[in-house]
């Protein structure tokens, strides 16, 4: 169904919050004012010369026939000249108007689009990461309620401690720390935390979560690669997306013992090109991205050179797999970590 065009002033919003050209009425105020001016002028010039004396056709000859000429039509020319200078002045101004609207029509448009982005790309991390804090909370309870149902039991006085004069000594001095009261991590466990729990019913997932997590080495290198998996699923890198060419045992051997160039280049098996695209912006971009990066980096380089001193190469091929792993290959190969 038909209508009238919109003025000059109006505009149409289409689908992707852009704005249409307006349509354009035939005269404008301006055309209308040239016009007016313009007939003025004639009209005073005809006036002019048909009542004024001596303004008759037979005298006006020759270069005084030119003079007359220019005389009168040369103020209507400067008069549309104006008009279309100013016509075309408006035209601008309302298309600098309509593209500005548009720019930002478009930037609003790609922030609810970011902020959809990332609240949409973080529930698989992110749930997994609230699953795993809840657990540790119920783990620490627990701890917390053994040990103090532990100093509510009555206990036997101790005996006096034996001076080195007596021969004997206490088996543990002031300050030792709890970790060295706690068994060591199982490789199998480590290797199974760092890959994170599959879902929520990963019951053994989460229990091997738990129990590296009282290790401390082991919960700097997991809390370090939380953190950087949790800023990769805001850009929609995720590392089960991931199918990096697997290195041999003996290149991360090669790693851990301190190789870099050509020797370890094979760690950087990551060639899915978006996904090195958005993190090497990233890491150029933002520097909260960067230090958590660089850390994660110098965590796993650490952590890994003592693990490595005692794994085997079916325990380090198996480490190789986890996402923690995957996220190292995609994060050292854009930071540089194997040239």
């Amino acid at each position: 169904m038909s209508g009238p065009l919109p003025g000059p002033e109006k505009t149409r919003p289409t689908q992707l919050g852009v704005f249409d050209k307006p349509g354009q009425r035939t005269l404008t105020g301006i055309e209308i004012a040239a016009l007016a001016l313009s007939l003025a002028w004639l009209a005073g010039a005809a006036g002019f010369f048909v009542l004024a004396p001596g303004g008759r056709q037979d005298g006006i000859q020759g270069s005084r026939f030119l003079t007359v000429m220019l005389t009168v039509f040369m103020p209507v020319a400067m008069i549309w000249v104006a008009a279309t200078a100013a016509r075309a002045s408006r035209v601008m101004r309302e298309e600098s108007r309509r593209l500005q609207t548009a720019i930002d029509a478009i930037r609003q448009t790609q922030i609810a689009q970011a902020q959809r982005g990332a609240a949409g790309a973080e529930p698989s991390v992110s749930r997994k990461l609230d699953e795993i804090a809840k657990a540790t909370k119920k783990t620490e309870t627990a701890l917390a309620t053994f040990h103090t149902s532990r100093r509510e039991t009555p206990r036997p006085a101790p005996a006096p401690a034996r001076t080195a004069a007596g021969g004997d000594q206490g088996t543990l001095e002031l300050g030792t720390p709890a970790e060295a009261l706690s068994p060591p991590l199982p490789t199998e466990d480590f290797i199974r935390a760092l890959n994170f729990p599959e879902t929520a019913e990963d019951e053994e997932g989460f229990a091997a979560l738990r129990r590296s997590l009282r290790d401390r080495k082991a919960a700097l290198l997991i809390r370090a690669a939380q953190d950087v998996l949790t800023l990769l699923s805001q850009d929609g890198i995720y590392m089960d997306d991931l199918r990096p060419d697997m290195a041999r045992p003996e290149i991360w051997r090669q790693f851990a013992q301190g190789g870099r160039g050509r020797a370890v280049a094979g760690l950087g098996g990551v060639r899915d090109r978006t996904s090195l695209a958005l993190t090497s912006a990233r890491m150029k971009q933002d520097p909260i991205f960067r230090d958590a990066a660089h850390h994660f980096l110098r965590r796993f380089d650490q952590t890994f050179a003592e693990f490595e001193a005692e794994a085997s190469d079916a325990e380090i091929s198996a480490l190789g797999e986890t996402r923690t792993a995957r996220a190292f290959m995609l994060l050292g190969r854009v930071a540089g970590t194997f040239n």
